[in-house]
């Protein structure tokens, strides 16, 4: 079965020289289990495939029900090298929120 990651996630994002920082927050702590599972930094690093360029990495912060990835080498250069429209990242958590996840079929939300 198929979720947008909207439907049980709010996110923000910004930037560090030329690497996104893009927190994902569950709305709901049952929701939690869900994103650390099916939200791996492989499965981010395809979804932005042609923005990052470098390795993605991913943090967990279970107190906050969130988990922070990292997007290196996706904003080119950074916001004083970079001529990209968004080169502080404001977007990444937008588009990270478009991404589908796959989960089983046993899962029933809440």
């Amino acid at each position: 079965m198929k979720i947008k990651l909207l439907d049980i996630a709010h996110a923000r994002s910004g930037d560090k020289g030329d690497t996104g920082n893009v927190g994902v927050i569950a709305r709901k702590q049952e929701y939690y289990p869900l994103l650390v599972k099916y939200l791996t930094a492989e499965r981010v690093q395809k979804h932005f495939e042609g923005i990052t360029l470098g390795k993605v990495e991913r943090y967990e912060i279970p107190n906050l029900w969130a988990i922070n990835f990292l997007l290196h080498e996706s904003l080119g250069g950074g916001g004083t090298k970079s001529l990209k429209n968004d080169a502080q990242g404001k977007t990444l958590s937008s588009a990270m929120l478009r991404m589908e996840l796959e989960i089983d079929e046993s899962i029933t939300l809440p």
